[in-house]
């Protein structure tokens, strides 16, 4: 029996570029701490697993096929990536803001998520985003929606059709959607002692308000934080849920 190579190695290929798509914008997963070797052990472990299954399903491609294919397989990894990041990136636009408003802004650290100062607050946001993503367990429900993008979305029916590019952008706002909802209370209170102080400075202008009130915005956000923070798990469930969500309409859009 002869050995189709173009059988064999087509399928594995075709599988690898949608996993390494996921892989390297996915949340954790495409995370700068984790070493590129470690990503690369990952998807060629993914890879692996998938192969045979979808093996026999795949067609061939007459070589002037392939840059499309690699484009679309690709960009629907992609794709999927960047939809189940949509909570850690609102995580962070909300840190952000919560950290200019309560006098943070000036003390940052290095964030290992994205190898780039963020500050305090920000990082806070992240560790507790992080925190309730492990213990929900989402990364595996992300494995598994990769692996079932093959069965919903088989290879040759892959398309990057206008609603779909479309859709992918739109994700920029659903972070900042959910960035504002995340900061809300805490924005809110800190606005709130805002006008306070500028009404005292009015009233008074020999009360030192330039050194109380970043002091009274920090311990204010600080309490209603503490306050908020019980909610965020079930919060940030539906979030994570969401995402999920909105990777299924991507791969329905993409037919």
């Amino acid at each position: 029996m002869d050995l189709n190579l173009s059988n064999l190695i087509t399928p594995l290929l075709v599988v690898g570029l949608r996993v390494s798509g996921l892989v390297l914008f996915a949340p954790v997963f495409g995370s700068p701490v984790m070493p590129m070797r470690l990503k690369a052990v990952l998807v060629i472990a993914l890879t692996a697993v998938l192969y045979p299954v979808f093996a026999a399903r795949t067609p061939g491609f007459a070589l002037q096929q392939w840059p499309m294919l690699v484009i679309h397989e690709t960009v629907i990894g992609v794709a999927m990536g960047l939809a189940a990041n949509l909570v850690f990136d609102a995580v962070q636009l909300a840190g952000q803001v919560l950290s200019i408003q309560m006098g943070y802004s000036l003390a940052s650290i290095l964030d290992p998520q994205t190898q780039a100062e963020s500050t305090v607050m920000a990082m806070f946001h992240q560790t507790i985003a992080l925190l309730i993503f492990l213990g929900l367990d989402v990364h595996h429900a992300l494995l598994r929606a990769v692996a079932g993008s093959f069965d919903y979305l088989p290879v040759e029916t892959a398309r990057l059709t206008p609603a779909f590019v479309a859709s992918t952008l739109k994700v920029g706002e659903a972070v900042f959607s959910l960035g504002v909802q995340i900061a809300a209370p805490v924005l809110a209170a800190t606005l709130v002692a805002d006008v306070v102080i500028g009404l005292l400075g009015k009233a008074s202008p020999q009360m030192p308000l330039m050194l109380l009130g970043t002091a009274v915005k920090s311990l204010l956000g600080a309490a209603v934080l503490l306050s908020v923070i019980r909610y965020w798990p079930e919060f940030m469930e539906r979030g994570f849920r969401g995402s999920l969500i909105y990777v299924e309409q991507l791969l329905h859009l993409a037919r």
